[in-house]
């Protein structure tokens, strides 16, 4: 199989990578995660060997010297090369297409999008988000968090491929090649799955880390939150609000509101960022409840 439903049983590091896996047990366990499905590391593989890109990645890699960024970027652009050129088998875009089509019926109930009467333009009017997971990410000892790509309010069965093969791509940016390189992680070649799930029109959105990374206390929770969508917190792009809660007493113990100069958008063909308006600046994205 080269899909797989969100929460499936299959739904493992080795097959859908570790973001995809984590989303999997969240989905598994009851919690409200946006629906959607894996692109499985099956199907990057045979991407991959049919179209003839291993001896060629290897190739690209040889002249890697991690002193020396412009090796990694020179590498990196022909990889990408090679990736845009490529054809997804067909077998694997029908399953994708598929598995998009069969999502649809459940979006409505999520994000608020409206349906259509033609199944195709149905299919047509879907925004997900398309999130790379790479099989050596979320690790106890590799994080590689930010290292590939990830494409939000894709829409239409066309787009939704393409984001597919620049996720794919994606797992030869210069920064992770150079993050393989020196944390050794670059002697076997890695697989990359891909996570397609709703995406919800967010008024606000950030991050939730379940231990506070300044201070390592497991007792608190640390939320980075912005106007609109997480892309403009995950890419660093904003300054967000920061909220310390208590998880035993679930009360808030600090807020810090930050000047939030900046906002990503949903778009008619993707996504972009814009000025906040001035009343929401300063204000606080977040109440305690």
């Amino acid at each position: 199989m080269y899909t797989l439903p969100l929460d499936d049983k299959q739904a493992v590091l080795e097959t859908v990578g570790g973001k995809g896996a984590s989303l999997a047990r969240l989905a598994a366990a009851g919690l409200p995660v946006p629906d959607g499905f894996h692109v499985t590391t099956a199907a990057y593989r045979r991407f991959v060997t049919e179209n003839d890109l291993q001896s060629r990645i290897l190739a690209a890699l040889q002249t890697v010297d991690v002193a020396q960024p412009s090796t990694l970027e020179a590498a990196s652009r022909t990889i990408e090369g090679l990736f845009s050129q490529g054809q997804i088998p067909q077998e694997i875009a029908g399953q994708i297409s598929q598995a998009y089509a069969d999502l649809e019926g459940k979006m409505p109930s999520v994000t608020g999008e409206s349906r259509s009467d033609s199944p195709k333009q149905r299919t047509q009017s879907v925004a997900v988000a398309v999130r790379s997971s790479a099989t050596a990410e979320d690790l106890p000892d590799l994080s590689f968090a930010g290292q590939q790509e990830t494409f939000l309010n894709v829409r239409g069965v066309e787009p939704l491929l393409g984001a597919v093969k620049r996720c794919w791509a994606s797992l030869w940016t210069a920064r992770a090649i150079g993050y393989r390189v020196r944390v050794g992680a670059d002697r076997d070649l890695p697989l990359l799955a891909v996570v397609v799930q709703a995406l919800v029109p967010a008024e606000a959105a950030g991050i939730l880390f379940t231990a506070n990374p300044l201070n390592g206390s497991r007792d608190e929770m640390v939320i980075n939150a912005a106007w609109g969508l997480g892309e403009a917190v995950v890419g660093g792009l904003v300054s967000p609000d920061t909220v310390v809660a208590d998880k035993a007493r679930g009360k808030v113990r600090q807020a810090e509101v930050a000047d939030k100069a900046t906002m990503t958008v949903r778009t008619p063909d993707g996504t972009a960022e814009q000025p906040v308006p001035e009343a929401k600046r300063k204000a606080r994205v977040l109440s305690d409840t």
